[in-house]
């Protein structure tokens, strides 16, 4: 992946817009420079952007929910994620000001308040000047944050009327070039009421009497000029993101039912009528409007079978495996959302509902088997009796250790000994058993503020760090001719839903009130009739269902893979060529797939290559064609071939491959032609093309120049050529995601490749880039044998075609921008042709209408993909998290982990669109100005120093270890084609393998012991302490251990006990170990047992291979591993404390 755009949307390149569909999407084309649109709520946060205050102008990158792109970055119809409109009043870091708010007009939505339109002219007049030196603001001041994060973007173009501007059916891949840097993305609230299936839930009304309109924030920040009428939705950022323990023990506090209200149940109010369902093909089943762009090629809300209607298969439930961290049993029923009390036979529903929460209730009351109201969530009528929100339950009581105060400049020692785990909800216990776990779901935010006002107060990002795919080893799977989803948004039901009684369910997303169809009254897992709410679609918030017909707009695509092979001089002197044939012929019969399985192959030097594999031939046939210019297929209908029918062929061409291009002086590279005959080959299938390439492609379509000068590595100043040169890569990506076809690129090179070009192919098709730089099948074993592992993992993982995903929200939250490799389809449908279980996605949130008759939300992530089998699947994700309205409690749910990841993302789309040093100043002041809010919003007792709340101690260690990290460090030498993959790293990984990238894991290993050791399988795995990252926790008379994630180092100390050499490393002395050691050697001894133990079992956690090297202070690799000391000062960079005295400097002026 490139850093090219780096933006969460797709973006323009430098060239025309282009299509790569049936129409473009009007209302994205419609984006004027520099006018926005937004609804009734405050500027939000905005970390990545440079605290400076300017004019309005077209400079300004405003954040927001679907940004149209700049011009320099060819990743996103947007603007960066990571620009915002800044407030005034706050001096400038370093970077030139990036120019003020744009100009704001309301939409003519269904926005409850109705103001006067705002023409261009009125925006915010610009902020009185400040004087550059100064990096951050008068806290009595408060003046324009860094980074904005949460802002709902106003919409693009028009202000549209309503949805039906939208064309339907397949959206356009759209670029706009008419879109400046200024132009704010689209609020999903702006387009009317036919919000619920998108991200943003904001306009859908909940059965019933009509609920007043929601206040709408006027909070003005002191020293700003107050915002205009209708000004952006505000964007806020939670704070980083410790592990703050569970909720607290001791008795909850006295809370009292509120009596139940006279008059009719809540629930029993009469639902809207059901409109014709624009996603389901016009069955009435749907209360979403008919101009509802939902019904796309595989969109998972295009199928009609909510109510039963579709083939009758029969109910079955599998269960897959053994455990998953979160799965956990069901509590007894009654006690969370998911279920109502057992009534007695008949259902006599005469009791009047309660309108009190079902986790208040089960906090408050003991459990009874006697008849009682059914629990609901609150909406319409009733609202204000509702009893106090959880954060009444939560940290009142008493300081959770999330909130205890640490003065940063006198504990040194904030490390915690052992990994970190994720903060536990603030939820009673029967909700958080059964919530999505951590590993696949993650917010920045374990509780989440009432309204935006107070997000922006707290200084943090919000935002959700998902792993979709990830490899369970539990999964629940149901086979069922009725998938049960709201009428209303789509929402599948889940765990968190209300059952209103045995017939009614209420939606956790939008609070419509469902009918429960009739097949899902029988329970197949205890094999009883008449308890839905003991379903397995009810007590699991990871979920997978086989689907039924209607999710299939064309029968299922098999599993087709084709491999593209660079045979140049260059690809050929590497040797890579004889490890991947090895590989494959290794692996070729654990390739995921069934009996339709197909492969090809395509080799490519100034020409490409083609092989006939057809059934009946001899051997394999190759066709070659020299005229790039016009790529056509020479045989189409024997170059991918069945791999079963035609398997001794394929093994023919994998043992001849190595040797037939031996002798081969071609230097050139025709990469472009090469893509385009192979998107020709897999256009009628949709499949996987797996590209390896080992230079810069210098021929033909697509051939770059390079744009690395070696002088300019180390520069202090900003990073050149971090976007692509060309965007023929981004357009062939989105070609090929309109075809159902992913690239995934392999770079082995010792050179210059411009992976910042390169990389596009991957990253809008939803593909993956693996990067082995220097290697060489002999200089390198190492890199060889990582690749090769890599190689194996990458064959034989599981994998999804034809995938689409959605992530919805309870109504009020809105989603608004995306990282990660795919293609945004619609406004909230990203569109992966292929996904893999090592992909990970992360999203940014605003808070658009109050949350105030909320105690919890709930966010689902719905992926829709054909298995290798030929299966369509719908895997299911639902988190619940508590909503609360006090700073005290949103810093105390702070994940300092996702905080950290999130905002990472946030710069790697910074240093892209604006600038490196913009993104490492907002990186900067993200920290400065979370602490700051905490010293003035949440302390209760002002003391000196720099204090922070236990939860989030690791922060400014983390934003440090950011800016030293390979992505955003300056001052270093680091090559342009390393500092781009970091980036795509930084943005692809799932958050548990980035923060290793991030902060690196350092252990002493030469005093193992199985004191306090873990005992898996029969093997006793030894836990030594978690070490600061500074060479005064290193000793001579040790050795070392550091996992960087992707490398580890064992560093062996010049006076280490020779039982340790001897014992674990198999030499007599320090000089004895050689210097290319990259293996440690099994040894029949208990020192060596052990230590092979220790980093067998870092290695097995994660998907990829790490290569391990085994250092000595003379190794070439030596100063690889003091750069990660992040806790030391360089030439170019603070130390730990230092940072700290600049943060203390900057939060106390």
């Amino acid at each position: 992946m490139s850093t090219a755009g780096f933006n969460s949307q797709n973006g323009t390149g430098t060239g025309q817009a282009y299509a790569n569909g049936p129409s473009q999407n009007p209302v994205a084309l419609q984006q004027l420079p520099g006018v926005s649109y937004g609804m009734s709520h405050q500027s939000a946060y905005n970390p990545m952007q440079a605290k400076a205050p300017s004019a309005p102008g077209p400079g300004q990158y405003p954040s927001g929910p679907y940004q149209p792109i700049p011009p320099v970055n060819s990743y996103q119809p947007g603007p960066p994620p990571t620009s915002y409109p800044s407030p005034a009043g706050r001096p400038l870091l370093s970077a030139p000001p990036i120019g003020g708010l744009p100009p704001h007009t309301p939409p003519q939505s269904a926005s409850p308040s109705p103001g006067p339109r705002l023409l261009p002219a009125q925006a915010t007049p610009p902020p009185p000047a400040v004087s550059s030196g100064s990096y951050h603001q008068n806290p009595q001041q408060p003046g324009a944050p860094a980074w904005q994060y949460n802002t709902t973007a106003p919409p693009m173009g028009q202000p549209p009327p309503s949805m039906s501007m939208l064309p339907r059916g397949p959206m356009a891949n759209h670029a706009s070039p008419a879109a400046s840097l200024a132009g704010p993305p689209p609020s999903s609230a702006a387009y009317g009421t036919a919000a619920p299936p998108h991200v943003s839930q904001s306009t859908t009304q909940p059965p019933g009497p009509g609920m007043p309109p929601s206040s709408l924030h006027g909070y003005t920040q002191a020293g700003v000029a107050p915002p205009p009428m209708n000004p952006m939705a505000p964007h806020t950022y939670p704070a980083s993101r410790p592990a703050y323990g569970p909720p607290p023990t001791g008795p909850p506090q006295n809370v009292r039912p509120t009596p139940p209200p006279t008059g009719p149940p809540l629930g029993s109010a009469t639902p809207p009528p059901p409109k014709a369902d624009a996603q389901c093909g016009g069955a009435v089943n749907s209360t979403l409007s008919p101009t509802e762009p939902d019904c796309q090629e595989g969109d998972i809300e295009c199928p009609g079978a909510l109510t039963g209607n579709g083939p009758q298969a029969s109910n079955s439930y599998n269960h897959v495996d053994n455990k998953m961290a979160g799965l956990t049993q069901p509590g007894p029923p009654g006690r969370h959302l998911g279920h109502y009390p057992s009534l007695p036979p008949g259902y006599q529903n005469t009791s009047t509902p309660s309108p009190m929460h079902p986790a208040l209730q089960a906090a408050t009351q003991p459990y009874t088997q006697a008849p009682q109201p059914y629990p609901q969530m609150p909406s319409g009528p009733g609202m204000a009796q509702l009893s106090p929100s959880l954060a009444a339950m939560s940290l009142q009581s008493s300081t959770p250790e999330a909130l205890r105060v640490v003065n940063l400049l006198q504990d040194r020692n904030l490390l915690p000994p052992t990994p970190i785990p994720a903060p536990t909800p603030c939820l009673p216990q029967d909700l958080q058993k059964i919530n999505c776990s951590p590993e696949v779901f993650r917010s920045t935010l374990t509780s989440i503020p009432q309204t935006q006002s107070l997000l922006n107060k707290a200084k943090m990002p919000l935002g959700l760090l998902l792993h979709p795919f990830k490899d369970l080893s539990q999964l629940p799977v149901v086979t069922s001719s009725t998938i049960v989803r709201c009428r209303s948004c789509r929402t599948y039901i889940n765990p968190f839903v209300s059952f209103l009684d045995q017939r009614r369910w209420k939606c956790n997303l939008c609070f419509r009130v469902n009918d429960v169809p009739e097949e899902f009254m029988y329970n197949p897992v205890s094999r009883s009739y008449g308890e839905p709410h003991k379903r397995p679609e009810v007590q699991n918030a990871t979920i997978e269902f086989i689907a039924p017909s209607e999710y299939m707009l064309r029968p299922p695509q098999p599993a087709v893979y084709l491999f593209i092979l660079d045979v140049s001089h260059n690809a050929v002197e590497t040797g890579y060529l004889n490890v991947f044939c090895q590989s494959l012929l290794d692996n070729l019969n654990a390739l995921p797939g069934d009996s339709r399985t197909k492969v090809g192959f395509i080799t490519f030097d100034s020409t490409i290559h083609f092989y006939n594999l057809q059934e009946g031939l001899s051997q394999p046939q190759m066709l070659i064609v020299s005229d790039i210019e016009d790529i056509f297929l020479p045989t189409p209908d024997s170059l991918l071939v069945n791999l079963n029918e035609c398997k001794e062929l394929v093994q023919d061409l994998l043992k001849s491959l190595p040797t037939l291009f031996q002798k081969t002086m071609e230097t050139q590279s025709a990469l472009g032609s090469a893509l385009q005959a192979a998107f020709k080959l897999l256009s009628p299938t949709g499949g996987r093309m797996s590209v390896f390439q080992t230079q810069l492609p210098n021929l033909g379509v697509g051939a770059l120049q390079s744009r690395e000068d070696p002088n300019q590595r180390a520069s202090a100043k900003d990073v050149q050529h971090l976007a692509p040169a060309t965007d023929f890569y981004k357009k062939l990506a989105l070609d090929c995601s309109g075809q159902q076809v992913a690239v995934d690129l392999f770079l082995l090179s010792s050179q210059y490749c411009d992976l910042a070009s390169l990389g596009c192919i991957s990253r809008y098709s939803a593909g993956s880039v693996h990067y082995y730089p220097s290697y060489h099948h002999q200089h390198s074993p190492a890199q060889v044998e990582r690749f090769q592992k890599d190689l194996k993992r990458y064959l034989t993982r599981k994998i999804g075609f034809e995938a689409v995903m959605r992530i919805r929200c309870t109504k009020g939250l809105s989603i608004h921008t995306f990282h990660g490799n795919f293609f945004v389809r619609s406004t909230d449908l990203l569109s992966l042709p292929n996904v893999n279980p090592d992909a990970g996605f992360a999203v940014q949130m605003s808070i658009e209408e109050n949350l105030d008759d909320m105690q919890v939300v709930s966010f689902q992530a719905a992926l829709l993909y054909t298995s290798s089998k030929g299966e369509r699947r719908i895997r299911v994700h639902t988190l619940c998290l508590p909503v609360v309205n006090s700073m005290t409690d949103i810093f105390a749910g702070a994940d300092v982990q996702a905080i950290s990841g999130l905002l990472a993302c946030m710069a790697v789309d910074r240093s892209v669109t604006a600038s490196m040093g913009d993104a490492r100043d907002a990186m900067t002041n993200a920290a400065i100005d979370s602490l700051a809010s905490y010293r003035q919003s949440a302390l209760t007792i002002q003391q000196p120093g720099l204090l922070s709340p236990a939860c989030l101690r690791l922060f400014p260690l983390f934003i440090l270890a950011l800016l030293k990290q390979k992505a955003f460090r300056t001052g270093t030498s680091t090559r342009l084609d390393d500092r781009v993959f970091a980036m795509c790293q930084l943005k692809y990984q799932p958050l548990a393998y980035a923060m290793l990238m991030i902060h690196p894991a350092l252990y002493r290993v030469d005093d193992l012991t199985d004191e306090g050791a873990l005992n898996i399988n029969e093997r006793t795995i030894p836990q030594p302490k978690v070490l600061q990252l500074s060479v005064e926790k290193l000793s001579r008379e040790g050795a070392f251990l550091m996992d960087a994630g992707s490398v580890m180092y064992l560093w062996i100390g010049r006076n280490c006990h020779p039982n340790f050499l001897s014992q674990v490393l198999g030499v007599p002395s320090y000089a004895a170990v050689p210097d290319n050691l990259y293996q440690l050697p099994e040894l029949d001894t208990a020192e060596s047992q052990r230590t092979r133990a220790f980093v067998g079992w870092l290695k097995d956690q994660r998907p990829f291979f790490p290569s391990l090297h085994v250092i000595r202070d003379e190794s070439q690799l030596k100063p690889a591993f003091m750069q990660n000391m992040i806790e030391d000062r360089t030439e170019s960079a603070l130390s730990y404390y230092e940072f700290l005295l600049h943060l203390q400097q900057k939060i106390s002026k």
